[in-house]
C-alpha cells in the first residue's frame, strides 16, 4: 500500500521520520515522484541532521556553487515554484550533509597549530612540535612547554585550526612529554584536560589574524577573537609517557573549525627552579571532515551561518578518488615537509652551529700558495 498518498500526513511523517540513515531517505525520495514531493516538502532530510545535531539549527542560509547546480531559485517565477525550489536545493544539501556526517572516513583532523597561551623557550619548544608523533627527532626532543608558575592552578591552552569548516570530532588523543634528560624523568602532565570547539569572532576588533606569528604565545587573542560552541567535560589526565585518547560522549560537530585544549591543574615541577610546567609531545584529534563538501560562511554574533556546497560528490567516494590518484597524499606531504622545516628551523635555533671564519685570497698568487701548502 502507497501510505503516503492513502495515509494522512501525520501519520506518514511518523513512518518517514523513523529513517535514520541518510541513504534511506534518498530511496524514499526516488520511490515515485509523490514521494519525492513528500520527502522535499517536510523537509525529512534537514530533519535528520538537526536530529544527528542540533547545531546545525543555526544554518540561516544554503548557497550552491554555480558549476554544481542551476540556481533555479534566482529565475523569474511565481512564488510557489520559488519555494519549491528552494526546498529542493535544502533537500539536496541536507541529504549530502547527512551522508557525510556518517560515512565519511574517520581521520586525523588538524590542519595547523595556531598558538600557545604560554611558551618557555620560544620557538624551540613552540606548539608546532606537538604535530609530530615522534617525541625526539634524531636526538633532540620534541615537544611544547608551558611556562613555569608556582600555583598549580593555572591553566594553559593549545589552539588548533582544523583542516575544514565542518568536521565531527569524536576522539582526542594527547601524550604528555616524559624529560628523560632531566633527573627522575619527570612527566609533565596535567590533572584534567577538557576541549571546546568553535570558530574564529569576524566582528572582533582584534580579528586580523595576521597580528600573531603562527605557534607564538598568547592568551589575550584566543580569548577574544574566538567563540566556543561546545565545551566537553573534565577528562581526567593520567601521569604516563603513552598517547592518551580521549573519546566524547557523542559525536560533535565543529562549525567553524577551531579546537581549543584546556589543560587544568598542574602535577609536575622542574627541579632547578621549583616551578610547575605543562608539557606536550603529540595531540592529535581524530573525526570526519566535510572540506571538500562543505564551507561556512558569515557566522553572526547569533551563530546563524550561511552554508556554501562546494561539490555534490559523495564525500566517501570523493576521498577514495583521491587516495587512489595521490592528490590527497601531495597536500599531507606538503604539510609535512613544512613542519618539518619548521621543526628544523627550532632546532638550529636551539642548537646553533658554530661558524668558520674564512678569509679569502687577497690574489689568485696567494691562492695557489695556499693549495701547495694544503
Amino acid at each position: 500500500m502507497d501510505f503516503v498518498n492513502n495515509l494522512d500526513t501525520d501519520t506518514s511523517l511518523s513512518i518517514l521520520s523513523c529513517l535514520d540513515d541518510p541513504s534511506d531517505i534518498v530511496r524514499a525520495s526516488a520511490v515515485s515522484r509523490s514521494w519525492r514531493q513528500f520527502v522535499i516538502k517536510y523537509s525529512l532530510s534537514r530533519n535528520l541532521c538537526l536530529k544527528l545535531f542540533h547545531q546545525l539549527s543555526n544554518v540561516d542560509h544554503i548557497v550552491e556553487t554555480s558549476n554544481d547546480s542551476n540556481q533555479g531559485s534566482s529565475e523569474a517565477g511565481s512564488s510557489s515554484l520559488i519555494d519549491t525550489r528552494l526546498l529542493e536545493k535544502e533537500h539536496r544539501a541536507y541529504a549530502l550533509l547527512a551522508r557525510g556526517c556518517m560515512s565519511s572516513p574517520i581521520q586525523s583532523c588538524i590542519a595547523d597549530a595556531i598558538i600557545a597561551s604560554s611558551t618557555d623557550n620560544f620557538p624551540a619548544e613552540s606548539i608546532l612540535n606537538t604535530l609530530e608523533e615522534r617525541d625526539r627527532i634524531g636526538r633532540t626532543p620534541s615537544y611544547w612547554s608551558s611556562t613555569g608558575q608556582h600555583r598549580t592552578s593555572v591553566p594553559e591552552t593549545l589552539l588548533y585550526r582544523l583542516n575544514g569548516d565542518l568536521c565531527v570530532i569524536t576522539e582526542i588523543s594527547i601524550q604528555p612529554f616524559q624529560a628523560y634528560f632531566q633527573r627522575g624523568r619527570p612527566i609533565y602532565s596535567s590533572h584534567y584536560v577538557r576541549f571546546r570547539l568553535g570558530h574564529h569572532n569576524d566582528n572582533s576588533p582584534n580579528c586580523n589574524n595576521s597580528q600573531d606569528k603562527k605557534g607564538e604565545p598568547g592568551k589575550s587573542s584566543v580569548e577574544s577573537n574566538y567563540v566556543w560552541t561546545y565545551t566537553s567535560q573534565e577528562f581526567p589526565m593520567a601521569q604516563e609517557n603513552r598517547l592518551q585518547s580521549f573519546k566524547l560522549p557523542e559525536p560533535v560537530l565543529c562549525i567553524g573549525g577551531y579546537i581549543l585544549v584546556e589543560f587544568l591543574g598542574r602535577v609536575q615541577t622542574q627541579e632547578m627552579d621549583g616551578q610547575y610546567y605543562i608539557c606536550v609531545s603529540h595531540v592529535k584529534v581524530e573525526g570526519r571532515s566535510l572540506a571538500k563538501s562543505f564551507r561556512v560562511e558569515n557566522v553572526d554574533d547569533n551563530g546563524k551561518f550561511g552554508l556554501k556546497v562546494l561539490s555534490y560528490s559523495d564525500p566517501k567516494e570523493k576521498e577514495e578518488m583521491d587516495a587512489e590518484v595521490g592528490q590527497e597524499m601531495d597536500a599531507d606531504a606538503g604539510q609535512t615537509q613544512l613542519r618539518n622545516l619548521e621543526q628544523l628551523l627550532n632546532l638550529l635555533h636551539r642548537h646553533p652551529l658554530e661558524v668558520v671564519n674564512y678569509v679569502w685570497p687577497e690574489s689568485d698568487d696567494e691562492y695557489a700558495e695556499s693549495e701547495d701548502e694544503a
